[in-house]
């Protein structure tokens, strides 16, 4: 008798395949709140955990969130993908084992930043015995998973990268400030206590009286930058490619999304959990509605060391390059009338003062 062929794999996409074995629910949107989605247990981590799919992550990079119960730990992992975990609420510590025998630990809190070096075992703990810790880990296992669709390979490969590790202040918060020009300046290390309180420089060309620091962490492919809006002002608007995953850090505010051709805009409202992904090519423009500075952090794959696609290296020379120079980014007096009047209807309703007059005519 002859045996029924097993059937051939057809456009196959080996992360999806993966993440529904894994049994954690997905949240998809163009924002999500990471503070309310859905988290179940997770066996291979061994706490609750759940994904978000934003609709502008592209085909690199996700979002885990990761629930560690009072006095909880996670499973040891060890994995040859890329993360960066934001701290979204409570307090603990991770420990990282390094090729030289070292182990090292540090403690976090609500806000912190940091990436685990390449293939390091690392494990996370909740340092309280009452209040639950969330993470979220932007990582780029859809690359690595869709390019080598191998579990095995990925979990269980015991290949050393000890350059991945850096200096071993980097562990502790210490790092290196590396200038490079406005917008581009980085600081290199291994985990940033607390992204609001981190000094960030000027860059002038992105808006009013904006201010940004990118950061190189673990010596990765994922990048992640910081950028703030003081009171009362917006950034420019600009569009690139996709999977730039934006936090919101400090303030509250909104940001506007459209393609080019629309007659709408699309909005994402945000505030302390939020992220979201502008898609391929849409242009997004973030506004400042609160009475404090508004603070994000953008996490994606292709670091301004390694940018990884030739895409992302354009986008990092030329972001603030005006569309009438060959550019993306529109200009305060080249953008729709539309959106200044929905900014100051934002900020009266906000009780909050404008301080756009020495950018945009706010007399007419």
């Amino acid at each position: 008798m002859r045996q029924k062929k097993e059937e051939a794999k057809f456009l196959s996409d080996p992360y999806l395949e993966w993440v529904n074995k894994e049994g954690i629910p997905i949240t998809i949107g163009l924002g999500i709140n990471l503070l309310d989605i859905d988290t179940r247990p997770w066996e291979r981590v061994g706490v609750n955990a759940g994904l978000a799919h934003l609709d502008g992550r592209g085909d690199f990079v996700s979002i885990f969130v990761l629930d560690i119960p009072p006095g909880g730990k996670t499973e040891s992992q060890q994995h040859l993908f890329e993360e960066v975990v934001y701290v979204l609420e409570g307090h603990g510590s991770t420990t990282v084992k390094t090729i030289d025998g070292k182990t090292h630990s540090f403690e976090w809190g609500p806000k912190s930043l940091f990436a685990l070096p390449l293939n390091a075992e690392y494990r996370h703990f909740n340092g309280s015995g009452r209040a639950k810790v969330r993470l979220s880990s932007t990582n780029n296992l859809p690359l690595v998973m869709n390019l080598y669709h191998n579990e095995d390979f990925i979990f269980k490969n015991k290949f050393e990268l000890p350059e991945r590790a850096g200096k071993a202040g980097y562990f502790s918060g210490e790092g290196e400030f590396i200038p490079k020009r406005p917008g581009r300046h980085m600081w290199e290390t291994n985990f940033v206590p607390n992204v609001s309180e981190f000094e960030l420089k000027t860059w002038d060309k992105r808006g009013a009286g904006s201010s940004n620091m990118k950061f190189i962490l673990a010596d990765g492919t994922m990048h992640a930058h910081s950028s703030e809006m003081p009171v009362g002002t917006y950034k420019k608007a600009h569009r690139h490619g996709p999977d730039f995953h934006v936090f919101n850090v400090t303030g509250k505010g909104y940001s506007l999304l459209w393609y080019e051709g629309d007659n709408d805009f699309q909005r994402v409202d945000w505030t302390h959990g939020v992220v979201f992904a502008p898609p391929d090519g849409m242009y997004h423009q973030h506004y400042n509605t609160s009475k404090n500075p508004a603070r994000y952090l953008a996490i994606a794959l292709g670091s301004l060391r390694y940018p990884f696609t030739s895409a992302k290296r354009n986008l990092f020379e030329g972001v603030d390059v005006s569309i009438r120079d060959g550019g993306a980014q529109i200009e305060y007096e080249d953008q729709d009338s539309r959106i200044h009047q929905i900014y100051l209807s934002e900020l009266a309703d906000a009780g909050v003062a404008s301080q756009m007059s020495d950018y945009i005519d706010e007399s007419v």
